[in-house]
């Protein structure tokens, strides 16, 4: 589509599901995806990564922790106003260590499929 235009959360439709997390994709183009992803607290999603996309994370609300690495034993918190950076086919998943829903917007730059679960992280 070569024109502006708005996307309103009625608007918004499944994306790609990881068990634990319920993502709206909003857009989708040749080489970008956005949407709003929400999380129940105290979920851990299954693992997955990104194929050729790398995504740019915003927390609106709440918290995740982002586990990746070998044998998942690298982690990190993040909260509201912070960005989370996950390069391309790097498998991690998300948790929600938060008392209180969390929301998050998510922004993928690449091509291809963009969600792969994967049956667990890197072998150590």
């Amino acid at each position: 589509m070569d024109t502006l235009y708005r996307i309103t959360p009625e608007e918004r439709v499944e994306g790609s599901p990881t068990p634990g997390m319920a993502r709206e994709q909003a857009i989708q183009t040749d080489g970008m995806w956005a949407g709003y992803v929400t999380t129940e607290a105290g979920m851990a999603s299954g693992w997955h990564h990104h194929g050729e996309y790398e995504s740019a994370i915003y927390v609106i609300e709440g918290g995740i922790r982002m586990e990746f690495g070998p044998g998942g034993e690298e982690r990190f918190d993040a909260g509201p106003g912070d960005f989370v950076y996950v390069p391309k086919h790097i498998v991690h998943r998300e948790s929600d260590p938060a008392s209180q829903r969390s929301l998050i917007i998510v922004v993928r730059a690449g091509n291809g499929e963009p969600v792969f679960n994967v049956d667990g992280p890197e072998p150590e």
